[in-house]
């Protein structure tokens, strides 16, 4: 996934409302983003921190900028566009990148099931029974090389999980896919600690037969594409 537009380097002033923050270009302009991201974002909202953000011309956006991603040390990327995740996954699914998920003729994005909720994506065709693929993005590491899902309470995340559940129950294939959106983790756990009734959820998922796949970004202020597999512990 390329950015449409160049990113520009700059230093974040402050987050707030959750999806707006004030940050300070390179050439001293301060200006407001647009941050879509409704996490916490614990370790990626600092006062100073060093960001990179989307300028846009699109008469339709209120905000001329966009916070896509952040500086970690030792030269490590994130992305706190949550939005981001379902797009690389795509590219990978359509180029065959995921080999547990190829095979199949079709990969319908945002199809409605369960009980009013969307999959991210269903894939179906090529002699295969459908294939039910929700993504998730995961941005918090609280130690070196580990990623933790959910960095707060996600009942939309528990009910997901529930669906996943029922659709594994029902013999037909369901996966959850998270994508760590940052190059400093090569493992991810459920953040139990943070989110009990989540956690119960993937046990009762895992249990139920829902596959569980982990990889991790590839991320430059070019392009984000998917990375390497990781282990889910």
């Amino acid at each position: 996934m390329r950015f449409q537009t160049p990113l520009l380097r700059a230093t974040l002033l402050r987050r707030y409302k959750r999806f707006l923050a004030d940050i300070v270009l390179q050439d001293g302009r301060e200006v407001t983003a647009h941050c879509a991201n409704p996490g916490k974002m614990t370790g990626l909202a600092e006062v100073g921190t060093i960001i990179w953000a989307q300028p846009n011309d699109d008469p339709k956006r209120k905000l001329r900028y966009a916070w896509k991603l952040v500086e970690l040390p030792g030269g490590h990327m994130a992305c706190v566009d949550t939005g981001a995740a379902n797009r690389v996954v795509q590219e990978a699914l359509e180029a065959g990148d995921i080999p547990a998920l190829t095979g199949y003729d079709t990969i319908r994005p945002e199809q409605r099931y369960g009980t009013g909720s969307r999959i991210d994506f269903l894939l179906g065709g090529g002699g295969l029974p459908e294939c039910y693929v929700e993504v998730k993005s995961v941005t918090l590491s609280r130690a070196a090389g580990l990623a933790d899902f959910p960095d707060t309470v996600t009942a939309r995340g528990a009910r997901h999980l529930a669906e996943l559940t029922e659709i594994a129950k029902n013999g037909e294939r369901a996966v959850l896919l998270y994508l760590v959106q940052r190059s400093d983790c090569d493992r991810v756990t459920v953040a139990s600690d943070i989110d009990p009734a989540y956690a119960r959820a993937m046990l009762a998922a895992r249990a139920a037969g829902v596959e569980v796949l982990a990889y991790r970004a590839d991320i430059t202020p070019m392009r984000i594409t998917l990375g390497p597999a990781l282990r889910v512990e």
